[in-house]
């Protein structure tokens, strides 16, 4: 079925006016863009179910660190000079599973906090991803068997409202290449495209009969088809390749290679040009997959609970931590290894790469001295450093992260948690 392109001029309208809207608020809320910022483009990379911190932070000092033998972030020895270790932060007024994958990205902003309630991703997003075919990609790796739910969503366009990760390559693959994939493929965007038709219709008119709260999230979530409209109708240059061929996306087993290909995709989207904003979600907190091709036997989020007097099973949480970071690894060099289509250096030097986790000690159930780690992003942020915070709201690193696309908002999230960035992240 052919749809008639009068009707979508129509409902394209009734949707920029309720764009416009939150777009407005953003300029008279002090979060102006900075000419020509020096980042590009943001990576965020999750990984769930704290750490064991005896095991985790390098010793020395911020220029001058080690990583201990066999400790999680050894891996990163081969990237020190990219990347920034970041130690001391907390989350404000969150602790547990459940409260730190909530604030991880958003430092639980409402509607009328400077970001509106989004994660970051999505707050970055929304300025520098309004000309790229998808405003953000979202790539997940078994995160969807329990639904969704704060247990396993991270990113957020507005107060409670999930963006939802794809856990399946293959369908990430086909709505990324579909416009060059064929006859099928095609007739599958036109029905999706018809699914968008319809839902712009029904908020569209629901918009008019809500009020002043409501009318906010429903804002958000125009936006979102806005960008899946663009992302259905607009075509790329990039070859595609060969389609992922991954298995069954929810065997255990199978976990390593999907993340890859979710990796190889995101990297892929970056370089094409297809979007400015990608995170990679490894599963969830209190994540149950079992490393089996490490040889681990016990689930993730059991191994995470072991304490200390069982060196055995404090061995193979590390080395399940350690499969993460030699992930992270993988990334910040795939990256590396692609030239920046838009100017000199590599993809990496004008990408912000963003290691975020829920939790410090997974034992202790506190998001207290969570870690963090930068990659990229050189013009931005120094690498090869080991920064201790002390105690200080990871809402500073939000707002850091904001200042390299160039944002100038003083907070983010929650205002009570402080304002303005890390300043040692640009001494």
């Amino acid at each position: 079925m052919n749809r008639s392109p009068s009707r979508r001029r129509i409902l394209r309208a009734g949707a920029a006016s309720l764009l416009a809207a939150p777009f407005v608020r953003l300029l008279h809320g002090g979060t102006a863009r900075a000419e020509g910022p020096p980042a590009k483009r943001l990576l965020v990379y999750f990984t769930p179910n704290g750490t064991v911190p005896s095991r985790l932070w390098p010793t020395g000092s911020e220029t001058n660190f080690q990583f201990g033998a066999g400790s999680v972030l050894e891996p990163l020895e081969s990237v020190r000079d990219k990347v920034t270790i970041l130690k001391g932060l907390r989350f404000h007024n969150a602790t547990n599973h459940e409260g730190g994958m909530a604030a991880m990205l958003t430092n639980n902003g409402g509607s009328t906090s400077e970001s509106q309630g989004r994660s970051i991703d999505q707050f970055v997003a929304s300025r520098i991803g309004t000309e790229t075919r998808f405003s953000s990609l979202e790539f997940g790796v078994q995160t969807s068997a329990w639904g969704g739910n704060t247990q396993t969503r991270m990113c957020y366009s507005g107060p409670g409202s999930f963006v939802t990760p794809d856990d399946d390559p293959v369908h990430a693959y086909e709505r990324m290449f579909g416009s060059v994939l064929g006859d099928d493929a095609g007739r599958l965007r036109d029905r999706r495209g018809q699914v968008v038709d319809i839902a712009r219709t029904e908020l569209l008119d629901l918009h008019r009969r809500v009020g002043a709260e409501e009318r906010i999230k429903l804002e958000a979530h125009v936006e979102a088809l806005a960008a899946m409209d663009r992302g259905l109708n607009e075509t790329t240059t990039c070859e595609p390749g060969e389609a992922p061929d991954v298995g069954s996306i929810l065997s255990n087993d199978q976990f390593p290679t999907v993340a890859a290909s979710q990796m190889d995709l995101a990297v892929t989207a970056l370089a094409c040009g297809m979007t400015n904003v990608a995170s990679i979600q490894m599963a969830h907190t209190v994540s149950p997959v079992v490393f089996s091709w490490l040889g681990l036997s016990e689930g993730h989020h059991s191994l995470s609970h072991v304490g200390d007097g069982n060196a055995s099973g404090v061995d193979d949480y590390v080395a399940a931590e350690r499969w993460f970071a030699e992930r992270f690894v993988d990334l910040v060099q795939s990256l590396d290894a692609l030239p920046d289509p838009e100017g000199d250096g590599t993809l990496l030097d004008s990408t912000l790469v963003v290691w975020a986790q829920e939790m410090g000690d997974g034992r202790l159930h506190v998001c207290e001295d969570v870690p963090f780690v930068l990659a990229g992003a050189t013009s931005c942020f120094t690498g090869g450093r080991f920064l201790d915070l002390g105690s200080r709201n990871h809402s500073h690193l939000l707002v850091s992260i904001c200042r390299a696309f160039g944002i100038q908002n003083e907070t983010f999230g929650d205002p009570a948690s402080g304002t303005g960035p890390i300043e040692e992240l640009n001494s």
